[in-house]
């Protein structure tokens, strides 16, 4: 009788085969990890984190590295903050919560720990983890920072105002810082009055001189800030009066609009109605943005679209600003370059202006943009703005213009203006 061997099952084999392989493969790959460094597992956390985007694997590397260093706060720091980009707070906060309460003197620890707070809603508790941090180092840029933000985000704006002051004092280089000053500033003054007066000259173009002036009323709220005006031109001999109303609406911490609306009795010295719109926008490295359009009823509609580009550098802002006129005999272009230094605060500044054409913004001029012919212009200013005891501003501005006022005839205009402003 004949005994057959049993079927060898080649598939069964090569699965276990497969299984086998993988078990060995981790067990090296694990054996080789447990043979790193916990500094060597940190940066292959960071590569998988911030190069491949595997946040997954980043965590599992560093769980191993804090195993390896449970003392080592910066482990523990980027573990949390993994766990903070993954949206798995509680793990985030039991992770970093102990790393600050270990190390409350380290700045790193403490930014981690109040951010997060911060990013949740809790900005009590974040301002409290930032304070108990400045006890250490009072004079950390990064901690002042996140408690001016803090303190907005709460609604207490003078406080806010106070700390980024500090950090001028410090640094007066911080763009961060002047950045966000400007954002307090529009947040903090809950009510405003403004007057301003402007003498314009000519060499030419009229015998007598211009006389603009002008006085507003503004009041902040929790949608934004409202802004009443009236201004009064005496030009050719002839006074009239403009009544404006601005609006800066709130919308993000990164975006924010103005609205403009304004009506006069004489379409020859003022628009017989105006309005605008911009949107505004605060980007990353302290660069800031808008975009939008005027509209001047003279006895024609004219349509002005507007952008600009503005940069924090040191103690210097510049803004490149464009406004773009359409009309039958082509597209009228106005350019502006403005450039200021501060020596403060957000009031306490000088600057510079260079550029050509008009803009619908400018009383004095818009209203040579109500002409079919695409006039030329350039101009030359210099500013100064001063904040006296906290609520009182003081600035002046001189002006210098080259203006074609008729086609091919040209004149030099020149304006001094000075202005006063009470907060309250």
């Amino acid at each position: 009788m004949m005994i057959r061997n049993p079927s060898v099952n080649f598939s069964s084999l090569k699965k276990t085969g497969c299984l086998l392989i993988c078990l060995l493969t981790i067990f090296v790959s694990s054996a080789q990890e447990e043979a790193l460094t916990s500094d060597e597992l940190f940066v292959r956390a960071r590569t998988e984190a911030f190069d491949n985007n595997d946040y997954t694997e980043a965590i599992r590397l560093m769980k191993i590295a804090t195993k390896k260093a449970p003392d080592y706060a910066d482990l523990s720091i980027f573990l949390g903050r993994l766990y903070t980009w993954t949206d798995q707070t509680d793990k985030a906060r039991a992770t970093l919560s102990s790393v600050f309460e270990n190390n409350k003197s380290y700045t790193d620890a403490a930014i981690a720990y109040a951010s997060l707070e911060y990013w949740n809603d809790d900005s009590i508790r974040a301002l409290q983890i930032v304070n108990t941090a400045l006890e250490y180092n009072p004079n950390s840029e990064e901690l002042l920072i996140l408690k001016s933000k803090i303190l907005m985000d709460l609604k207490k704006y003078q406080e806010a105002n106070n700390t980024l002051n500090i950090v001028l004092k410090n640094n007066p280089k911080s763009t961060k810082a002047r950045s966000l000053m400007q954002n307090v500033r529009m947040e903090s003054a809950k009510n405003e009055i403004g007057i301003s007066y402007e003498f314009v000259y000519f060499d030419e173009r009229f015998d007598k001189p211009w006389h603009l002036a002008s006085i507003d009323y503004s009041r902040q709220t929790k949608y934004g800030s409202i802004i009443s005006r009236v201004n009064y031109a005496n030009r050719f001999g002839t006074g009239s009066t403009q009544f404006e109303l601005d609006l800066y609406p709130r919308i993000s911490n990164t975006f924010y609009a103005y609205l403009n609306g304004g009506i006069s009795s004489d379409k020859g010295i003022f628009p017989e109605y105006r309005t605008g719109f911009s949107l505004y926008a605060n980007l990353p490295a302290a660069f800031e943005a808008d975009a939008g359009f005027r509209l001047l009823i003279f006895s024609d509609q004219t349509w002005v679209y507007t952008l600009g580009i503005g940069k924090y550098y040191k103690n210097y802002w510049f803004n490149f600003r464009t406004y773009l006129t359409p009309s039958d005999s082509g597209v009228s272009n106005s350019y502006a370059l403005t450039a200021r230094y501060y020596f403060a605060g957000a009031d306490d500044y000088f600057s510079v202006k260079a550029g050509t054409g008009f803009s619908p913004d400018d009383a004095t001029n818009n209203v040579l943009l109500n002409s079919n012919a695409q006039l030329k212009s350039i101009n030359f200013s210099l500013g100064y703005r001063k904040l006296i005891k906290k609520t009182h501003v003081i600035f002046a501005q001189a002006t210098y213009e080259n203006i074609e006022y008729a086609t091919d005839t040209k004149g030099n205009q020149y304006s001094i203006g000075v202005g006063y402003i009470k907060r309250f």
